[in-house]
């Protein structure tokens, strides 16, 4: 990984939706659905940044906003080109550099059209001129990269299994040799044993092309062992971003550490015996958030200070690996 060579920058990015009241035809009036709020980080050349957080915190739609598939404001730029606010004719000449894997394989692609013509699909809108002879050379260099065999080429998604389609996902978002792939939670779908050989196919591909990968995940143990850093949002903010190893080895944040005590360990005897922390009440609704800090309702160390301010993302390790956590009681959790 490069440490310097920033290749994606997120700063004070907010996504917004308006919904609907009810209250019929004649209030027709809308609340606002703070998605995203105030989101900053950097991804550099070759690096993995694991996002984490429950449902409902966010993840998907701060992915959808870096890749323009919702409108978003702040700022995004990659290699220093903004892309906020660009028509889709200006963006598009950014899609071959950032790609895009989702959470159901079966649902992203189309079934009216053979796997040869699905993979290849990127390579004619952004490289429209390429001889029919080379996008089918590449089509199955691509595949064969991605564990598919060549007489696959000419069969439907329907006849895949859930990782064999995950890998089609997987060969359509690496066609264009992107410089990013978003992998918006790409094994939650699919079993643990088949977990296990796409997300080490993806580790294969980063080393083999340098590509930067933004990985989405519910299963902390999934993103302890693809990432370098690790971001944790809640109900739209970033609460915690640091190195995996100082996530995992130093939890700061109480959300973080409610999350890591979560994960399972494979020692029965220590499974048993861990001490998990329980949350209260259930996470509130991003259109009507708590004043302050908006994991006060939910956490047994909030004060009088979180109910009327929220916590701004500090770096609390200013002489070592940068460690950013939004919390005003570090030191009464820190070592709980």
């Amino acid at each position: 990984m490069s440490e310097n060579k920033v290749l994606l920058s997120v700063r004070n990015l907010d996504v917004n939706f308006r919904i609907k009241r009810s209250g019929g035809i004649f209030f027709n009036k809308y609340n606002t659905l703070k998605a995203v709020k105030n989101v900053n980080f950097d991804l550099h050349v070759g690096e993995t940044l694991g996002i984490v957080g429950e449902s409902g915190c966010g993840k998907s739609t701060l992915s959808r906003a870096i890749v323009g598939l919702v409108e978003g404001k702040g700022s995004v730029k990659f290699l220093g080109d903004e892309l906020i606010g660009l028509s889709n004719h200006a963006r598009r000449k950014y899609k071959k550099d950032i790609q895009m894997i989702f959470q159901d394989p079966s649902a992203s692609l189309n079934p009216r059209i053979t796997v040869g013509e699905l993979i290849a699909e990127p390579l004619k809108i952004h490289y429209p001129h390429m001889k029919k002879q080379e996008i089918r050379a590449e089509v199955l260099a691509t595949m064969k990269k991605v564990g598919l065999l060549p007489n696959m080429i000419n069969r439907y998604p329907h006849e895949f299994s859930g990782g064999q389609a995950q890998r089609i996902g997987i060969a359509r978002a690496l066609i264009t040799r992107p410089k990013i792939i978003i992998c918006d939670e790409p094994v939650s779908a699919l079993d643990v044993s088949i977990q296990a050989q796409v997300v080490n196919l993806l580790k294969d591909l980063q080393r083999e092309y340098g590509i930067s990968l933004i990985f989405i995940a519910h299963d902390l143990s999934v993103v302890r062992h693809i990432s370098d850093r690790v971001l944790v949002m809640y109900l739209g903010s970033v609460f915690e971003l640091s190195s995996s190893k100082e996530i995992f080895e130093n939890t700061k944040h109480p959300y973080t550490r409610a999350l890591m005590s979560a994960v399972p360990i494979p020692d029965p005897h220590l499974e048993r015996n861990k001490k998990i922390e329980f949350l209260d009440g259930d996470l509130p609704s991003p259109i009507n958030p708590p004043s302050g800090c908006v994991f006060r309702t939910r956490c047994k160390y909030a004060t009088d200070k979180c109910a009327t301010t929220p916590p701004t993302l500090e770096n609390t390790n200013p002489e070592g690996v940068p460690h950013f956590v939004a919390c005003y009681n570090l030191i009464d959790v820190k070592n709980v």
